[in-house]
This record gives C-alpha cells, structure tokens and sequence, in this order.
C-alpha cells in the first residue's frame, strides 16, 4: 500500500475505547488508525482532509457467528457446504476450504457496515470443525483471512442428536453427544501422550482430527459452543471445567437463566439470531431483552444474526432493538465491535479506532442505532471499499 494520510474532520467519533467525541478527528496513515481526537488535533502538512459536516465514524462492525461464503444465498445446495454430516465428529475440517467470497452476503454486510465476520462450520455435528476470522472484502479467502484456525465449532442440543438420530447412529440423545465430546477429547489426550513418546523407531501417524482439538485442549483457540437451552449451557460448562478449555457460548438462548454462573466463569456469550421465529423448542425463550440481561449481569457479549438465518444486514437493527428493551447502547455497540474482535482473537487488529490498528471503518449518514441511518462510505485498512450511491 502506498504510503498515504487521510484526515477525517468535524465528524461525530465512536471510538469505543473512549467515549464518543463530537467535533471530532480521525487521522488515517498508511492504512492504520494514526490518531482519534477532539477538535484541536495538529493536521499533519499535505494530507488529505475531509470535513464530515457531523456525520459519524464507526469501527467496522463485526459478526462472531456466521456462515457467510459456506451458505451462499441464492445458489440452493451448491452453495452448501455448511455442515459436513458424514461423521459427528469433523474436527478436521475447515470453514476456511469453503468460503466462496463471491458470495452476494459479503456485498450486503459491507453496505450494513459489517468489516469483519467469524465463519463457522453448521451446527449438524457434536464437533462440526474449524472456524476463521475474516475481513468481509478480498478475491481470495487467503486474502480475507486474519486467523485461522480462530476456533473450533461444536454442537449440543436438537440439531445433532436430530442429524445422527435420524440416521440411526450415535448419538441420538444428548447423553449421546456429551459422550462423543468427551470421547474426542481422550483420544486427542491419548494422542498427545503417543507423540510424546514418539521416537524413529515408534513413529505416530498425523491426525488431523485430534491435531485440531488439542490447540483446544492447550488453550491455543476457543471451544465454540452451540448451545440454547439452559441444561445444555449447564453441560457445556461441565465438559469445559472437565478439560480445562477456553469456552465461548454461541447463541446462548437461555443463558440469562444461569447468567451469574456464566459471568463467575468469565464466559463470553454471542447471543443470536435475536429476531427469528420461535421455530423448534429449544428457542421458545428468545427475546431481545435477553442481551440486556447478561451484560446487566456482568457477562460479556457479541451480537449476532447467524448469517442467513438472519440476513447479516441486519446486524445493527438487532442490536438497536436490544437497547429498546434494556441494553446499555455503550453495551450494545461494544457487543459489535470490540468484544466479538477479542472472542475472535483479533482484537489488536480491529474493534476500535485506536491507534496502530487496522483502519476499517464506516462512515454513517447518522447514529448507527437509528433505523433511518445509513452507511455512506465503507474503508478497509484505509482504502475505500464501498460508498452508497442513491
């Protein structure tokens, strides 16, 4: 990238680590946040300067829990590839071998001011495989990427117990897919004690599977954690005391029912899909008050849509709707921002505008919680990748 300074002026700042500054300067360096001040900020000699005239400067905002790219809208099975269900347990694969970013949700995030996402794998196996952080612009996955693995995605509840069930396999209970789990995890452990001992003579043949669910193990990325109901957060917890893993709650549905147990553990909560039909049992209690209630509690939390069950677009709206039923709106623009980037693992790259960070960022016509507010130019580490034409 060629070395360049672009100067945001008189703009409405969200910075999210600080408060919001009115009349406010965004200094852009070679595609780094330079600085974020107040109106006295020195310009720097030859730069480029704009005057937003108000108009407000938000990070990009960011989803924790998608399927863009694997479950590509408009292209019915062939562009399918969310869940591999051939076996419960697929440690080994990867959402980042099937992310196509042609896909036309990319387009729609960025236009929603939606930067960065969290692809995962689908919710069909006990343990459905690596998961990616990624950047919502680039021709190649490998571009887009900023790490990989960020995760490792596993299921309790309904949909694999539901998936094997059906196929007359293991498991077809919940007692069933805690067992999977928990037997994956000692074959990774038996795994890691064969290696150990390994020499010339005794050779251990590469496991990909278990390879992957001992970066688990060793704490080296997160246990993401599909789970609605109460009982099954309550097991989700169980198997992490058991092994001793980073755990991250996805969807969360009836966390606030154990909320002061999942803020004791310091458990991260990506609550969502928040504004679907109450389609099978385990989510009768959703509700946009939920997210309220955590973070009242003390527990950390992301928003997200679950892309396409929601459209990713709708990002922002779920959020404004939380505020309306008792989320703090600091909360709120936090639970798109900086806390999805830090359960991401990517957080001193993006979630704030802080200086020595990726500049990505949206300007919007006005407050992003507002319905009628709208992105008018999108940035990626400082260069323009969309501006909204009427």
């Amino acid at each position: 990238m060629t070395e360049s300074t672009m100067v945001f002026t008189n703009a409405t700042v969200l910075p999210i680590d600080g408060d919001r500054i009115d009349n406010g300067v965004v200094i852009v360096r070679d595609g780094k946040i330079d600085a974020v001040g107040g109106a006295d900020t020195p310009i720097p000699a030859g730069a480029s300067v704009q005057d937003l005239g108000g108009k407000w400067i938000v990070p990009g905002l960011i989803d924790a829990h998608v399927h863009l790219g694997t479950s590509e809208e408009g292209e019915g099975w062939a562009g399918n590839d969310t869940n591999e269900l051939t076996d419960p347990v697929t440690s080994h694969v990867r959402a980042l071998d099937a992310i196509n970013p042609a896909d036309i949700g990319f387009s729609d995030a960025i236009a929603a001011g939606v930067l960065a996402v969290n692809v995962n794998p689908g919710s069909g196996n006990p343990i459905g495989g690596q998961t990616v952080a990624i950047k919502c612009a680039g021709r190649t996955v490998d571009e887009m990427a900023m790490r990989t693995p960020s995760g490792v995605k596993s299921a309790l509840g309904e949909n694999p117990k539901r998936v094997y069930g059906e196929q007359k396999k293991t498991p077809s209970t919940r007692l069933g897919t805690a067992a999977v789990i928990r037997g994956a995890f000692v074959d990774a452990l038996n795994y890691e004690a064969k290696l150990a001992n390994a020499s010339e003579d005794k050779p251990v043949d590469r496991d990909l599977k278990l390879e992957a669910l001992l970066k688990v193990l060793k704490r080296e990325i997160p246990w993401r954690q599909h789970c609605h109901r109460a009982d099954d957060i309550a097991t989700a917890m169980r198997i992490a005391d058991e092994f001793g893993y980073e755990l991250v709650l996805d969807h969360g549905t009836e966390a606030h029912l154990l909320a002061d147990i999942v803020a004791e553990k310091g458990i991260p909560v990506i609550i969502g899909p928040l504004i679907v039909s109450r389609s099978k049992v385990e989510v009768r209690n959703r509700s946009v008050a939920n997210p309220g209630k955590l973070d009242k509690a003390g527990v950390t939390i992301a928003i997200t849509t679950d892309h396409p069950v929601v459209p990713i677009g709708n990002l922002i709206h779920q959020a404004a709707l939380s505020v309306k039923e008792g989320l703090d709106r600091d909360a709120a623009m936090r639970a798109l921002t900086i806390n999805p980037a830090t359960i991401m693992g990517v957080a001193d790259r993006i979630g704030s505008l802080t200086a020595g960070k990726d500049a990505d960022f949206c300007v919007w016509s006005g407050d992003p919680l507002d319905l009628y507010s709208r992105v008018e130019v999108a940035y990626i580490e400082g260069s323009e990748i969309y501006r909204h034409e009427d």
